[in-house]
């Protein structure tokens, strides 16, 4: 059985950032926390809680110490709050999200109706749409922009791990609702290169692994679009959920692996594959 992993698999740069700065923070032996997780890796949360670093879900009960802000950004009230309470902020907040609660900041403050392209109860997005006034709207395709009001300017930007085609379907139905459309393109250029990638390997292979959390949204949007091509994909989050009965009748496996997938946890899994490959 050939075993193929993707060129691109793994973390991204916004991630393997975070996660550096985290360990960073960590290592310096302070009283720290991260505001919810570093990066939808329960396997690097769990690495850092041994190194005695803690997730809150708020900063209620936090008085003194460091937070470290997570890859997909807080609300903008909870950075307030740091502020005030003096707390030490490690921000480790993607660049490229950073960058999409700029621009509805921008946009609500030049009296656009901002309309976020994504998921409406995912961490990235609560955050973007913090940072704008009272007329930001969520829509997860074009077919729900029809739900929404009629405006004579709308800006629209985009969860950094959305397909392109869904942002091209959300702009193309606000332009029957606006006089006026800018656009952002917010999407990480990563989540898109991932996401071609396995397309290409999910069109070659008998089986398909994509690596990564449960709750990583951009995992689970590579798991969809190797479905999509290969019935016989599975998403894993460790090399112990690998089912042999999976490589039965398999000539070629491919692997892929989400933007917060750490590298120990693929190499795992390509040694489970191997040992199971041997085995035959």
């Amino acid at each position: 059985m050939k075993i193929i992993l993707a060129k691109r698999a793994g973390f991204c740069f916004g991630v393997k950032r975070a996660t550096q700065m985290a360990f960073e923070a960590a290592a310096m032996d302070k009283k720290t926390y991260t505001l919810g997780p570093i990066i939808h890796s329960p396997q690097v949360v769990n690495k850092l809680e041994e190194m005695g670093v803690k997730v809150l879900e708020n900063l209620e009960t936090m008085e003194c110490g460091t937070i470290i802000i997570r890859s997909h950004g807080v609300a903008a009230g909870e950075i307030d709050e740091a502020v005030q309470k003096q707390l030490e902020i490690v921000d480790a907040t993607c660049p490229f999200v950073k960058k999409a609660q700029e621009h509805v900041k921008s946009l609500s403050e030049s009296g656009y109706g901002v309309v976020v392209v994504g998921d409406a109860d995912h961490p990235e997005v609560q955050g973007i749409v913090s940072y704008g006034g009272d007329k930001v709207f969520v829509v997860g395709s074009g077919e729900e922009v029809k739900k929404l009001p009629k405006m004579n300017k709308i800006g629209v930007v985009a969860q950094t791990t959305q397909s392109f085609e869904n942002l091209k379907n959300v702009v193309s139905e606000c332009l029957q609702r606006g006089g006026e459309i800018r656009v952002f393109n917010t999407i990480c250029d990563a989540t898109a290169v991932r996401q071609e990638e396995a397309k290409e390997l999910a069109c070659q292979v008998d089986c398909m692994l994509v690596v990564g959390g449960f709750n990583s949204a951009n995992t689970r949007r590579l798991a969809e679009v190797c479905a999509e091509l290969q019935s016989r994909t599975h998403h894993i989050e460790t090399a112990a959920e690998i089912d042999p009965s999976w490589f039965v009748g398999v000539e070629r496996v491919g692997v892929t692996a989400g933007a917060s997938t750490p590298k120990w946890i693929i190499d795992e899994v390509m040694a489970r594959i191997e040992e199971l490959n041997k085995s035959d």
